[in-house]
């Protein structure tokens, strides 16, 4: 936009110059050129009649006449004349302009060219006595010191225009940023506002208009800010609210089943216990979902490699017990590398897929963790050697509530790869699965690369 404004600043001024300066540029090299044109003819006449008097004294000052016009202007004075005078100047060519003023006593200028002039001025001016033509004095004018002014003229002026399209052009820089300031103010604060900080404001200022838009953003701004809070309060009470009494109805269960004797009814205590334990799992990842979709952060540079290990010693442990093991493979060698991500979110994603990894990978397999850079992006991927998904089952796995008919399908909660998705999205990311080579699952999460990333 400030571009845009500088060209068309520019583009007026251009036109403001070409509407005033060009017509004055043609007007004066027309009255250079008349008045020369009347200057040389005026000495012409002025020699002419010298030559009309026909005497000897008017003969001899019109030599001198002609050789020191000649001397001091450096054009050439031609004379033709009756046979009385016959002055010491050369006569000129007997061509068809001579012979028609000769002829009609009318004089005859000639610019030498119909564009502006040619080489020489040559003004011919006939000498009459007692009405009757007895010769002719031509001047040969140079036009050379008229070609000088006329490149003055012109140079001047686009000189004087150059300078001007530049302070023009310089104005119209700070012109146009402090009309747009109060853009790009609102653009940064649309920024932050898209990166998730919702506190982001915007300066009233600028014209009546962008600050009626301010004040509208704010106020949008404001209460889209208070209404993710209060959700927020909602998360955090349900999250007490649900799960005391659900605590409080396995430890009565629990209760119950050590106090019995009898083995059906401890069956069907126990059948209560589990299903308290599943609605247990079920709160938790509602409350997970809650919070990822009330929590709006900003992202921020994190180093991907200091939370994949940190994540993966954590995995490891759970991982041992079951011979599972968790590798480290593919391009990690960059220990700068950065992604985007709020605080939190890539480490919770990280172990909804290792915890369902880990649950459907048999005894003795491998989780391989890899991570690369392709282009402005960064693409963490999780494969498994678990039993994978048919083509059916990964387009209905990022569903809430869907549960495979995998391993994790008898005890999940269906909300895990929601969950995944949901944080990814967040923060600006996607992801997908897909089959793993050797049998098992890839889960292929592409996240945004930070601009600070060193390598």
């Amino acid at each position: 936009m400030n571009r845009q404004l500088i060209r068309s600043y520019i583009l007026l001024v251009a036109v403001a110059i070409l509407l005033f300066t060009v017509p004055v540029a043609f007007t004066l090299t027309k009255q250079l050129r008349d008045d020369t044109e009347l200057s040389v003819e005026r000495e012409a006449t002025t020699m002419a009649l010298l030559l009309a008097s026909g005497d000897e004294a008017s003969c001899r000052a019109l030599t001198k006449m002609a050789q020191a016009y000649a001397d001091e202007t450096h054009d050439e004075v031609q004379v033709t004349a009756t046979d009385s005078c016959t002055p010491g100047v050369p006569a000129p060519e007997r061509d068809a302009r001579l012979a028609g003023v000769l002829r009609t006593g009318e004089p005859n200028t000639d610019w030498g060219s119909d564009f502006i002039w040619g080489r020489n001025l040559v003004i011919t001016v006939p000498a009459e006595a007692d009405g009757k033509v007895v010769g002719a004095v031509r001047i040969v004018y140079s036009t050379s010191g008229l070609t000088h002014r006329l490149w003055t003229i012109w140079g001047f002026r686009a000189g004087l225009a150059v300078a001007v399209l530049g302070v023009a052009a310089l104005i119209g820089t700070v012109v146009s940023r402090r009309i747009t300031a109060p853009l790009r103010e609102l653009n940064a604060m649309a920024s932050k506002f898209s990166d998730g900080d919702l506190t982001a404001r915007s300066p009233v200022t600028g014209p009546p208009e962008t600050q009626t838009l301010a004040r509208t953003l704010n106020q949008g701004a404001e209460r889209l800010d208070t209404l993710v809070a209060s959700q927020r309060i909602f998360v955090a009470d349900a999250s007490h609210q649900l799960r005391t009494p659900l605590t409080a109805l396995r430890l009565s269960l629990d209760n119950i089943a050590d106090g019995v004797d009898d083995e059906f009814v401890r069956e069907d205590v126990e059948q209560a216990t589990a299903e308290v334990v599943r609605m247990s799992r079920l709160v938790n990842g509602l409350l997970v979902l809650a919070r990822a979709e009330a929590k709006v952060t900003a992202a921020e540079p994190l180093v991907l490699r200091d939370i994949v290990a940190e994540r993966l010693a954590v995995w490891r442990p759970a991982a041992d017990e079951r011979g599972v093991t968790i590798a480290l493979g593919g391009s990690t060698a960059d220990g700068r590398l950065l992604v985007l991500a709020s605080p939190g979110h890539l480490d919770q994603v990280l172990d909804n897929v290792l915890s369902n990894a880990l649950e459907v990978s048999p005894d003795g397999a491998t989780i391989t963790v890899s991570y690369e850079v392709r282009g402005d992006e960064i693409l963490l991927s999780v494969q498994d050697e678990g039993p994978g998904m048919s083509d059916a089952e990964k387009s209905r796995a990022f569903d809430r509530f869907w549960r495979g008919q995998g391993l994790t399908g008898r005890s999940g909660s269906g909300l895990g790869l929601a969950v995944v998705k949901q944080l990814v999205t967040d923060d600006g990311g996607t992801v997908a699965l897909a089959d793993a080579p050797g049998g098992g699952l890839v889960v292929r999460i592409s996240l945004r690369a930070s601009p600070k990333s060193g390598g």
